[in-house]
């Protein structure tokens, strides 16, 4: 599925996404995909007004020194990220990018060290909850920054860490009108004139013994991309720019031209044939880095199980739909009350069939999910299950250069930029790809996928989601926006529009929603199976195809996204379990008086921290 990116990769939420995007967040120039996830409005770090009165006198004084070090690390870490506070919003340094040399990383480790130092000066039991809140996700992020170089080294081993870094140099200026078009070609000159410096410390810093295959084959897809972002963005607004500023940037268009042909040619000769690491991090490392990922309560060990419980039950709840479509039908499978294994496997592969013969056009797809994005708000509205804003959302062709992770993501606004547009993006369909290959992929996106796809990503999903959590006043928050959060909203709400009666009560359209969550389910057993229990390609493939029902084209891309990414797929079915045990648990304690439109626009107003802080909140539990 797609990701929102936020802090961005791409919200990957992929299909990705979120961008991984990626979402989709860790080293400096992850913020690419970490920014993305940000996608709130932020304003100056605040007590929030829900603050009980009466607090004591200690309590304020913890509030303001934590006040006091947000700002400040606020300051330093967009200073020390620069391509990632351009997504954010903050447009103080749009004509600096991230300095991924030793000292660049050093900067980041010591001031990181310095900040989590005094937060842990701080007492948080005297802080307000919502400041609560705050302490525990600055101090993960903190922390989480400090480990991404010191220990996890994706700079020395990861080039999809440089490529996103120039991508989103310029991407983050073009894409968005947030400053008058001279102004931000200016900041892009100054940033193409440094690009083949991040292109210089790539080549500096990454060891080819430690370079995975997959990772090194995809930059060298994507390089190119690079170029397609000036012909798209740059090239068609040159003549807004005259004399000398008009010269400099036709100069820096020049040498990002020969900087992206001496990496290339690096790329194909140097890295590419050279590249022998290991794209499984071991299970010491994806512990590590799931718990900065999510910030969950629960452990690796509890998703699998979790995880594969839901499998069983999903596909028993796929069959018994099965046998409602395919009464009747001629040649229908044997459908027995008590089947076997293969019994059911056949029969929910038929009527699956009924829903893979409705697809798009290969030309269509993006046409009909305008289609499907305007059904779907006009559902959620029908229906009154959220307040629906009405904030500008755009479906748009996924840029080249992020292109080859996930079929789609959700990229919001930064936090800073205000009345900006949301982007849906979908990635074409492949020129290259043979007729045979186009017809799975159409198979596994048909029209009632598609119409799922814009729910996830759009509405009432992380469109929406991005929209409600930007009201928060906390900036911290806004910036350190939890995927966890958003990608598991996204697959709930899946799930909520399916039981409000989506397109009639189809069945069908409920059957592909439970074969969407089944790949939500299969991402967690999927990411620790590779990374943590060392699967095969075969293993994996089996998980995907046969037992969650993917077609080839599908489970070929996920086999890809996994190799190049770890402790982001299962944000999906974390986060939506969390979603539904605090819905549960708000039913339980407010039965007859539980409303879905009262509950989801509360979940929505606490500006996207991890579920778990959510639940405490709302639930007045320790925050912990």
């Amino acid at each position: 599925m797609g990701h929102a990116r936020h802090a961005r990769p791409p919200y990957a939420c992929p299909l990705s996404a979120k961008r991984d995007h990626s979402m989709r967040r860790s080293l400096l120039a992850v913020a690419v995909l970490t920014a993305a996830l940000a996608a709130c409005k932020a304003e100056a770090p605040t007590t929030p007004a829900s603050t009980p009165a009466g607090t004591a006198a200690s309590t304020s004084e913890a509030d303001a020194a934590f006040a006091g070090l947000s700002k400040r690390w606020l300051d330093g870490w967009l200073q020390l990220n620069p391509v990632g506070a351009t997504q954010v919003g903050d447009h103080r340094f749009d004509s600096e990018v991230d300095d991924l040399s030793a000292p660049g990383r050093q900067k980041l480790v010591d001031f990181s060290k310095k900040l989590l130092a005094e937060l842990d000066a701080i007492d948080t039991t005297k802080l307000s909850r919502e400041n609560q809140v705050d302490a525990s996700i600055l101090r993960n992020q903190l922390r989480g920054d400090i480990w991404n170089i010191e220990t996890l080294q994706a700079w020395a081993w990861d080039p999809q860490v440089y490529n996103g870094l120039a991508g989103g140099a310029i991407y983050n200026l073009m894409a968005r009108e947030f400053a008058p078009m001279p102004e931000r070609l200016k900041s892009a000159t100054a940033r193409m004139q440094k690009i083949p410096a991040i292109f210089a410390q790539a080549r500096e810093n990454l060891d080819p013994a430690r370079v995975p295959k997959t990772h090194a084959e995809t930059v060298a897809k994507q390089n190119a991309g690079m170029l397609s972002l000036v012909d798209t963005f740059i090239t068609p607004n040159a003549a807004q720019l005259s004399g000398d500023d008009r010269k400099q940037l036709d100069a820096a268009v020049d040498g990002l031209k020969k900087a992206v042909a001496e990496q290339q040619a690096w790329l194909d000769k140097t890295l590419v044939p050279n590249a022998k690491g290991d794209f499984r991090i071991g299970q010491k490392l994806y512990d590590e880095k799931l718990q900065f990922s999510l910030n969950s309560a629960l452990s690796r060990a509890e998703i699998k199980q979790r995880a594969e419980a839901e499998l069983k039950r999903v596909r028993e709840q796929m069959y018994g739909i099965a046998q409602t479509v395919l009464k009747d039908k001629p040649d229908a499978p044997e459908m027995p009350a008590t089947p076997s294994d293969e019994q059911q496997q056949k029969a929910i592969e038929a009527a699956l069939e009924l829903a893979y013969a409705e697809k798009p056009a290969r030309d269509k797809v993006v046409d009909f999910a305008k289609q499907t994005l305007a059904e779907a708000t006009a559902f959620t509205r029908a229906k009154d299950l959220v307040t629906v804003p009405d904030d500008p959302v755009k479906i748009i062709l996924m840029p080249e250069f992020q292109r080859g992770v996930s079929v789609a993501y959700c990229d919001s606004p930064g936090p800073l930029d205000k009345g900006l547009d949301t982007y849906y993006a979908i990635s074409p369909i492949p020129d290259d790809w043979t007729p045979e290959q186009v017809d799975s992929f159409l198979r596994e996106y048909n029209n009632r996928m598609i119409h799922l796809l814009s729910i996830h990503e759009a509405m009432p999903g992380h469109y929406l989601e991005g929209v409600h959590s930007a009201k928060f006043p906390s900036t911290l928050r806004a910036v350190l926006r939890s995927g966890l959060f958003a990608e598991g909203w996204a697959v709930y709400t899946e799930d909520m529009m399916a039981d409000a009666g989506y397109l009639d009560n189809d069945p069908l359209f409920r059957l592909m929603q439970l074969k969407f969550y089944l790949r939500a389910v299969s991402n967690s057993i999927l990411d620790q199976g590779v990374h943590v229990d060392g699967w095969s390609e075969q293993q994996a493939m089996n998980l995907m195809v046969r037992q969650t029902f993917q077609q080839e084209r599908e489970a070929a891309g996920k086999w890809k996204r996994v190799q190049l990414t770890s402790a982001q797929l299962p944000t999906y079915f974390v986060g939506a379990q969390e979603h539904f045990d605090l819905r549960k648990a708000m039913e339980a304690k407010l039965g007859a008086q539980f409303n879905a439109k009262a509950y989801n626009d509360k979940v929505l107003s606490y500006g996207a921290p991890p579920v778990r802080f959510v639940r405490q909140l709302m639930l007045d539990e320790p925050i912990k």
